[in-house]
C-alpha cells in the first residue's frame, strides 16, 4: 500500500506543478471561475469570502440535478460519520459524472475517515487532474500526508494549495505546524 500511495503521490505532484486540462464547460464559465480564484487569492479585504462561496457553488454542480443529489447525500453521510454510506453515494456519482471533481475529492474524504488512504489519494488526484486549483483537495492531501508521516510533500501540498486560497485556516496552521516541526532541518 506504501508503495501504491506513493506512486499516486508522484502523479499529484506532477498535476499540482504542471496543471492539467479541467472540466470547465464554457469559455464564460471559465473567465468566471478565473475571476472568482483572483478575488480568491487576494491578501487583503473579505471579499475572498465571497469568492470562496461563489467557487464551492460552481464546483459542487455537475449539471445534473440527480448527480447533484448523490452529492448531497454524500455529503450528508459524511456529516453525519457515516463513511460507508457516503461511499456508495460518491461511488454512484463518480461512476456516472466522471469528469465531476467534487465526487471525487467528497469521496476521498469518506475513504480517509476510514482510514483508507490509498483510495483517498487516487480520488485526490483525479480530482486535482480536473481542478489543479482545487484548494480542498490539496489541504486534505497534506494532512493526510502529514497523518501519514511526509512532512516534506504535506508541507508541499499545504504550500500549494495557499498560493490558490491564502485564507484557509487548516492549511495556514499545517503549514505553520510542520514548519516549527522542521525548523533547522532541510526540507
Amino acid at each position: 500500500m506504501v508503495r501504491f500511495a506513493a506512486v499516486l503521490l508522484a502523479a499529484c505532484v506532477n498535476i499540482f506543478a504542471f496543471g492539467a486540462s479541467g472540466g470547465v464547460a464554457s469559455a464564460q464559465a471559465a473567465a468566471d471561475l478565473d475571476r472568482m480564484f483572483a478575488d480568491l487569492a487576494q491578501p487583503e479585504g473579505e471579499g475572498w469570502r465571497i469568492a470562496e462561496s461563489d467557487i464551492l457553488r460552481e464546483w459542487s454542480k455537475s449539471g445534473s440535478a440527480a448527480m447533484d443529489l448523490l452529492l448531497k447525500r454524500g455529503e450528508d453521510a459524511l456529516d453525519q460519520g457515516d463513511a460507508i454510506t457516503a461511499i456508495g453515494h460518491l461511488t454512484a456519482l463518480t461512476d456516472h459524472a466522471p469528469d465531476f471533481a467534487a465526487g471525487y475529492q467528497a469521496r476521498a474524504v469518506a475513504y480517509a475517515m476510514k482510514g483508507d488512504y490509498g483510495p483517498a489519494v487516487a480520488d485526490l488526484a483525479r480530482a486535482l487532474e480536473l481542478e489543479p486549483r482545487h484548494f480542498a483537495a490539496l489541504t486534505q492531501l497534506g494532512s493526510m500526508l502529514e497523518e501519514m508521516g511526509d512532512t516534506d510533500r504535506a508541507l508541499a501540498a499545504y504550500r500549494e494549495s495557499l498560493k490558490i486560497h491564502p485564507h484557509q485556516q487548516e492549511a495556514i496552521d499545517g503549514q505553520a505546524r510542520l514548519e516549527m516541526a522542521t525548523q533547522g532541518t532541510d526540507i
